[in-house]
């Protein structure tokens, strides 16, 4: 989930966590060491933190090996590197090959920002199976995500009772209670998290993510970044560029935005994605069960999000389906065709009066489990984008650009144009308009986009070739379906993305997969 299309908070149980925060992130007295020179200790991994989504701890990897886990420290200041710490989590999969050909480690970022690394690299780990083979996988929680010193912002039922808020407005009521729920969540945000706020932006994590390079013992950063991740791995290619390995971008950030060109550029990729989407469901054999013809289906989810946002429908008893709970539904589902299946599926439920698959939807896009717990995804989410972003929209500017935003998209126009003043207020200043990306001297870097990518489109990846400068970018399209593209199994596109990271071998700038 990049920035800036968000559900517009999170939420976590604030005593356990505050006290992660205070007592196993942050110390208080001045270090002599020196941070480059400490050694992880791996060890078994224990299960998720509530922030880190819960669950189970990561099962056992197919060849009988297990995960480990350990715990990197960092300052919490990177202007103060002598200063008090920080702890990151970490996760890795020692490399199964031939210990001669081993390259070193492949650090992921799978997006977000906000997203832990810890639990996503065991959930896709045999996605990359071929990977492990010269590297040893490794995962990691950024600064003010899941174990790493979290976010820490409002209550399970605070946010509960927050994403049932109407976040697509239409009269001065609505507005000032959005703006309200907004306000209370910032400063939630600012009263329990004050201390790491000023240090969640993406130049800090790309520092972490130099110091973990030589900690691990690498020479080179060696990268595989996906969505947010993209953004990252600029950023650190900017920063370090004769540090950077082999890397690879996939579901590319376009680096040249503002949040608010960023927003626009995201209600027209989903609008994309689910004119795709209709187009699939009267394409098959079979009738397509939410519509005649492509248009029918989009009118009619049109009509549904109209009718809920005056009419809610029983979701998950005690909460109810809103407008923007089935706006954010719809959007989870369509960050990958394997979903679409459970998009067709909510719809027919919904126009049935159930609206329970699509708010389990917007569930899993706001980080809510099925025991009603949050993990820290948008709070760190918001944390991250508002740190880095420089840019405050008020209410006049939103409504004077709403026109705009309805012309990308009549689904979810209204729901990015309203998500653009979810940084006013914010305690702390932001870095810039957008984040400098160039990498003079920098190697080779893959750049991936994918022509249906609803959350970061297409054309940012020829944004990101352009702005990491001459001889450092190399495009690769991919013309598929959802949010990134390795993931899809394409085998043109896993085998380009193996021949760089395995071998070193840079497919012909311009290639394209099908």
């Amino acid at each position: 989930m990049p920035r800036p299309f968000r559900p517009r908070a999170a939420a976590l149980t604030v005593t356990a966590l505050l006290l992660s925060a205070l007592l196993g992130g942050c110390g208080d007295e001045p270090r002599d060491e020196d941070l480059t020179e400490q050694r992880l200790s791996w060890k078994d991994c224990p299960a998720p933190s509530e922030a880190q989504g819960g669950g189970d701890a990561p099962s056992p990897l197919p060849d009988g090996d297990t995960w480990q886990c350990a715990t990197m420290k960092a300052p919490l200041d990177w202007d103060k590197p002598e200063g008090d710490t920080i702890g990151l989590a970490l996760i890795r999969a020692e490399a199964d090959g031939d210990a001669r050909e081993r390259i070193g480690s492949l650090v992921f970022n799978f997006g977000g920002p906000g997203g832990s690394g810890v639990t996503a690299l065991p959930a896709f780990g045999e996605d990359y199976a071929k990977l492990r083979t010269r590297y040893d996988l490794v995962g990691f929680d950024p600064r003010g995500v899941g174990r790493s010193a979290p976010v820490i912002c409002q209550t399970d039922q605070q946010l509960d009772a927050y994403f049932q808020q109407d976040a697509t407005p239409d009269d001065f009521a609505e507005r000032a209670e959005y703006l309200e729920g907004t306000k209370e969540f910032n400063e939630a945000c600012e009263e329990r998290s004050e201390r790491m706020l000023p240090h969640v932006g993406t130049a800090d994590a790309a520092r972490d993510l130099d110091l973990m390079r030589h900690v691990l013992g690498d020479a080179k950063l060696h990268y595989f970044g996906i969505s947010y991740g993209t953004e990252l791995g600029g950023v650190y290619a900017h920063l370090f560029p004769g540090n950077v390995g082999r890397a690879v971008f996939d579901a590319v950030v376009d680096p040249t935005q503002t949040p608010e060109q960023g927003s626009l550029g995201q209600a027209r990729g989903f609008q994309r994605a689910l004119d795709n989407f209709a187009e699939d469901c009267v394409s098959r054999t079979e009738e397509c069960p939410v519509g005649d013809s492509a248009q029918d289906v989009k009118d009619r989810i049109a009509r549904l999000l109209k009718d809920l946002d005056s009419r809610p429908i029983p979701g998950v008893f005690p909460r109810e389906l809103t407008q923007t709970a089935a706006t954010g539904g719809i959007a989870q589902a369509l960050y990958s065709k394997d979903f679409w299946e459970y998009l067709t599926e909510g719809l027919q439920q919904a126009y049935d009066g159930d609206g329970r698959i699509l708010l389990l939807l917007a569930d899993s896009l706001n980080g809510r489990s099925e025991n009603g717990e949050y993990s820290n995804l948008v709070a760190a989410n918001v944390a991250v984008n508002c740190a880095d972003d420089r840019p405050r929209y008020g209410v006049g500017h939103v409504e004077e650009r709403l026109p705009a935003f309805r012309a990308a998209s009549e689904v979810f126009g209204d729901f990015l144009a309203w998500g653009m003043v979810g940084c006013t207020g914010w305690p702390v200043t932001g870095a810039a308009d957008h984040p400098d990306v160039s990498a003079p001297g920098a190697p080779p870097i893959l750049v991936i986009g994918n022509t249906g990518d609803p959350a970061t489109p297409y054309e940012g990846a020829r944004k990101m070739v352009r702005a990491l400068g001459e001889g450092v970018g190399v495009e690769l399209t991919y013309r598929g379906q959802g949010h990134g593209a390795y993931d899809s199994g394409n085998k043109c596109v896993q085998d380009a993305v193996h021949g760089y990271l395995l071998d070193g071998k840079v497919p012909a700038a311009g290639t394209v997969c099908s």
